[in-house]
């Protein structure tokens, strides 16, 4: 009975670290403005840098698919890196002396241009903005229309 017991104490904790640990995992699509292969490895290298487990960015779409630990990293932290590195994101806007030291060929459309149409923003988070509507990657709230 006693070997029954340790057995199953075993095979419970097993159980609880591995739904515990797939619990932390987060998968997300970051918009991320740029234009090359050169573009691409930046990004995709800042991600990584902030603690994203895989980062695959498409120029045409401009999206970013990312894969973190939320008990190491998050989206903002993530999107920071990348700004820092000169290119801005769905949340965040590069330095313009960041942007200005990127190679010419990386040289892309700032995204100022497209939030002048419309422009969404977090009612808590002042600085996470969108150009739909949405929710918020820091919080979750409703984003509203400035």
């Amino acid at each position: 009975m006693k070997i029954f017991s340790l057995f199953a104490v075993i095979l419970f904790s097993i159980f609880a670290i591995t739904t515990s640990t797939a619990q932390t995992a987060s998968t997300e699509t970051i918009k991320v403005w740029g234009n090359c292969g050169m573009c691409k490895t930046t990004i995709e290298k800042a991600a990584k840098t902030a603690g994203a487990k895989t980062a695959k960015w498409n120029k045409d779409s401009k999206d970013l698919n990312v894969t973190y630990s939320t008990n190491k990293t998050s989206s903002i932290k993530i999107q920071e890196s990348i700004a820092k590195s000169g290119y801005d994101t769905q949340d965040f806007t590069a330095d313009n002396g960041a942007y200005d030291n990127l190679p010419g060929c990386c040289k892309y459309d700032r995204k100022s241009a497209v939030f002048a149409v419309a422009s969404y923003i977090c009612p808590m988070h002042s600085d996470v903005k969108s150009d739909k509507s949405g929710t918020c990657s820091a919080c979750g709230m409703n984003l509203k229309e400035k």
